[in-house]
């Protein structure tokens, strides 16, 4: 089993930044494909980025050029940096872990909200 806890969620204005943690434990491993999905109220959950053991990284469009992932391996934890962040970005966040198509754990969530 790998337990997923997310930090960071807040209330942010238009154009500000605010950094997502998820700490990963129990039996996790490197090889693992960690990403950040997101819900917002009436909307399905929607991929934000995902990144590899090897620091290869993917992101939706909406988010490509404003948001960033890292993971660090020997912490068992993965991070989003989110910049210039819009109203539409408001939702609940998800980590993600992913040992393969059929096996994947979440986290609880954290909720981010922009707003003035």
């Amino acid at each position: 089993q790998v337990q997923l806890v997310e930090f960071g969620g807040a209330l942010v204005q238009p154009g500000g930044s605010l950094r997502l943690l998820c700490v990963a434990s129990g039996s996790i491993t490197s090889s693992y494909v960690m990403g950040w999905y997101r819900q917002a109220p009436g909307k399905q959950r929607e991929l934000v980025a995902t990144i590899t053991s090897s620091g290869i990284t993917n992101y939706a469009d909406s988010v490509q050029g404003r948001f960033s992932i890292s993971r660090d391996n020997a912490k068992n934890t993965v991070a989003l940096q989110m910049n210039s962040l819009k109203p539409e970005d408001t939702a609940v966040y998800y980590c993600n872990a992913r040992a393969s198509l059929l096996l994947s754990y979440w986290g609880q969530g954290t909720q981010v909200t922009v707003s003035s």
